[in-house]
């Protein structure tokens, strides 16, 4: 089996980045921006992988389907939406919502690649949250009808030694056609013989959360309309039965956020006198009254955020506001000069696992933001080696 690949919602390509690096090769690429005039994401992933023909900037509902070259592999990593389903007396299932993800199911259903891997915020598992569960049981039932079964597992960068407490899923789909299916449906122990369990080993399961072990209803929109549950960290959708559990991750040393600062900074990056008093409001603990719309009165609080970030532990989740004046913007005091002064930009790069100067070309702002949308790099190396593994395993 070839190692092709395919990339939807591609950013910069975090997930070309890793999966290349374990021999992959990328078939074709769609990276769209609907909203903006100025593809930035699109602009930096042909700058570092060429412009191309197999690269698409093209809105992906109007992407004809049967034009996508065939491969084995699809990588995406689609926004968190709503993914709830109507009933139509005419079609059966329509009116859905988190368009993006049925233009995933639409594009499988034609190419039906043996292997799949998605990642999005860990609080998909909680969405939404009048109906806890739902929009992640949508996605599941929506793959196993196309025949795929599913490992997940929520997965915190900087718990497996990379620089950033980043937290994300990431959702395995492989198709019943392949050996990999046969073989882990015949496993014993699938949390510690499958996908994830030999770049990223538990150390044990949770004994404080309770298992969930349910059959998956037949119909979709009943999911869709019903159901509920407190899904884990952990688990997989195999033969329409879904187990989840809570799992604890080993303790591994991480790189820290000092490991990977950068020596003579610009000028431009250091915060003035002026400014540090703003700065330790945004930073400080909280206790603010205010008056909803409906004229409820109620205290708004927040803790303290350390002011300067600590040097000596991971960066903290890094977001697309970085580039702003805002509490969750990142602030270090700089070893040479002993003065205070934002991350720069090869710093976000480096603290998501891409070369320096990845998004060189771009705006300030615009890197910082492409970086808080991006992926860990490193964690997805981990995974391509492993699916590696699989394929060279498959016939």
């Amino acid at each position: 089996m070839n190692k092709t690949l395919i990339e939807l919602f591609a950013g910069v390509g975090g997930f070309r980045l890793g999966f290349e690096k374990n021999g992959f090769e990328t078939v074709w690429a769609n990276q769209f921006e609907p909203s903006k005039k100025k593809q930035d994401a699109y602009e930096c992933y042909i700058h570092n992988f060429g412009d191309s023909e197999v690269h698409s900037n093209e809105d992906i509902n109007k992407v004809d389907e049967k034009k996508i070259p065939d491969h084995n592999v699809i990588v995406y990593g689609s926004p968190c939406q709503d993914y709830s389903v109507a009933h139509s007396n005419a079609k059966g299932i329509e009116g859905k919502k988190g368009v993006l993800f049925w233009e995933v199911v639409r594009l499988m259903k034609e190419k039906k690649p043996p292997f799949m891997l998605m990642e999005n915020v860990d609080r998909l598992l909680k969405s939404p949250s009048k109906q806890r569960g739902r929009d992640f049981m949508v996605m599941c039932k929506s793959l196993n009808d196309l025949g795929y079964g599913l490992e997940w597992r929520v997965i915190n960068a900087a718990e497996y030694g990379f620089p950033q407490k980043r937290k994300r899923i990431f959702l395995f789909g492989f198709h019943e056609s392949t050996n990999y299916y046969k073989e882990f449906v015949a496993q014993d122990d699938k949390l510690n013989n499958g996908f994830f369990s030999k770049e990223f080993p538990i150390e044990s399961i949770s004994s404080k959360k309770s298992v969930v072990d349910i059959e998956l209803e037949d119909d979709i929109v009943v999911i869709s309309d019903t159901y509920q549950a407190n899904l884990h960290n952990t688990g997989y959708v195999i033969e329409g039965r879904l187990h989840s559990v809570e799992t604890i991750p080993p303790k591994i040393n991480p790189v820290t956020l000092g490991d990977i600062l950068e020596k003579d900074v610009d000028e431009k990056y250091y915060l003035n006198e002026d400014e540090l008093e703003a700065w330790r409001y945004l930073k400080g603990a909280k206790s603010i009254p205010r008056v909803s719309k409906t004229g409820h009165s109620y205290t708004f609080t927040e803790g303290a955020i350390a002011f300067p970030d600590h040097l000596d532990r991971p960066a903290r989740t890094m977001l697309t506001s970085e580039a702003s004046k805002n509490r969750s913007s990142h602030v270090v005091r700089d070893p040479q000069t002993n003065r205070l002064r934002k991350i720069t930009p090869v710093e976000a790069e480096r603290i998501n696992g891409f070369p320096d100067n990845w998004t060189e070309g771009l705006s300030d702002r615009m890197r910082y933001f492409c970086m808080g949308n991006a992926l860990v790099v490193g964690l997805v190396e981990k995974m391509g080696k492993a699916l590696s593994d699989i394929i060279d395993k498959e016939v």
